[in-house]
């Protein structure tokens, strides 16, 4: 949930909400409370920290860990985290690594313990050769006043081997936000190669079976054929 949504639900709703991170495999994985919610908006950004039962750890690309502030693949150990997945050796192999769970969720860890999801590692778009994750873009782009949603999906590109496009839906139908202003913001932001080749005002993303966006109806939707994961 982004921070401004979550302001804004803290504001109707008062000091009740828990906002945490989670997966079927560990269980609960991180919360921040209510209380450091009030007490210390800036958490907002985070899904909190791990209670005392939960081991994380934020490994680059070799699998080494990688010191606070650094960011890279989170993998947990908690009391919950399944064994594996029935009947499919290959993918326990790949995710249940020496006891730890492996998330395939991009992180960081702060001094303070709390945790800042970053993206998904499979959820990335190659534009000339570099890594552009979508996950910081859409926070980008969602970070804007005019916009209340936003999805960020690869394509194909004839110049870039891959280019970046975002969906975003309106704060207010009726004042739909500036497509080059946004493509601006996350150049200035993230960088050129980050800068999203379309951006497209929708009513609703479609939704997946398993109750998530689904990104790549969406794309297909709009005659883009997604990069596979």
């Amino acid at each position: 949930l982004s921070p401004d949504r979550l302001a804004e639900a803290i504001s109707v709703l008062g000091a009740v909400i828990f906002h945490g991170y989670g997966q079927t495999e560990t269980g609960m994985i991180s919360m921040v409370t209510p209380a450091e919610l009030v007490a210390t908006p800036a958490v907002s950004r985070s899904v909190g920290r791990p209670p005392a039962v939960v081991d994380v750890q934020v490994r680059d690309a070799q699998g080494r860990p990688v010191p606070v502030g650094v960011p890279g693949e989170l993998f947990v150990r908690t009391p919950a985290q399944a064994s594996g997945y029935l009947d499919d050796p290959i993918e326990t192999a790949e995710v249940f690594v020496d006891g730890w769970v492996r998330t395939r969720d991009l992180a960081r860890l702060d001094a303070d313990g709390y945790l800042y999801l970053l993206g998904r590692t499979r959820d990335v778009i190659i534009v000339n050769a570099n890594l552009q994750y979508a996950g910081p873009i859409e926070r980008v782009l969602a970070e804007h006043p005019d916009v209340v949603e936003a999805y960020v999906v690869g394509a194909p590109d004839e110049e870039t081997g891959e280019a970046v496009h975002a969906f975003v839906v309106a704060a207010d139908p009726g004042r739909p936000p500036d497509p080059d202003a946004l493509r601006d913001l996350v150049e200035e932001r993230l960088g050129v190669l980050s800068r999203p080749k379309t951006v497209t005002v929708i009513d609703a993303v479609p939704i997946a079976p398993s109750g998530k966006p689904d990104k790549r109806s969406l794309a297909a939707r709009h005659g883009l054929s997604p990069v596979a994961p």
